[in-house]
């Protein structure tokens, strides 16, 4: 229907090798893919919106793709998710149009994954900032995946455009050691456990 008007987009990667405690055998690494386009529906109410996530799609394939070799290949992700900041002539409904072609596109990069991808969209202004949830990508009650990332670009989004992010990781938290469903106890049978 429309055409995406990209503006930009970054891949930046973190390593963690300790959070105060001994240094990890093996860093975590959490990696965000973010892209600015111009809203299509900025300044205005339009009933029919959801023509928007088709333009999206290829987007989201790229950002994943992005992601996957930026954290050396698909078999090592074991987290991710997604979020939207919608500057502030947009509405937060706006955000809702990244659930899919977002969230379905990591989890056909990645392959295989069960688990609902995690999100989070909020409007704001330039430089604003947005924790995206994460969580494991086959079994959402994984306590030791449970963490965020925080996204933003010092220019974006401006009132016209869309801060669209994708997140995955490696693992889980560096010094996990809060209980619960362990990584390696998945069932995998529906998502959940």
């Amino acid at each position: 229907m429309g055409e995406l008007i990209l503006r930009k987009i970054s891949v930046v990667v973190e390593e963690i090798h300790h959070e105060g405690g001994p240094i990890a055998d093996v860093p975590l690494q959490r990696a965000a893919a973010v892209a600015v386009v111009k809203n299509p529906f900025a300044g205005r109410y339009v009933e029919d919106i959801q023509w928007f996530m088709d333009d999206l799609r290829p987007l989201g394939l790229d950002m994943a793709r992005r992601l996957v070799t930026a954290l050396g290949g698909a078999d090592r992700i074991q987290g991710y998710g997604k979020g939207a900041l919608i500057g502030a002539e947009g509405e937060l409904e706006h955000g809702a149009l990244w659930h899919s072609p977002g969230g379905y596109a990591m989890r056909e990069v990645i392959g295989g994954t069960k688990a609902i991808v995690p999100s989070t969209k909020k409007v704001g202004g330039v430089g604003a900032r947005l924790d995206v949830p994460i969580t494991h990508i086959n079994a959402a009650y994984v306590r030791s995946h449970f963490d965020a990332m925080e996204v933003g670009l010092n220019d974006a989004p401006a009132g016209d455009e869309m801060l669209l992010a994708l997140v995955m990781t490696t693992g889980p938290r560096i010094h996990s050691r809060s209980g619960g469903l362990e990584a390696w106890d998945i069932t995998g049978e529906d998502g959940l456990r």
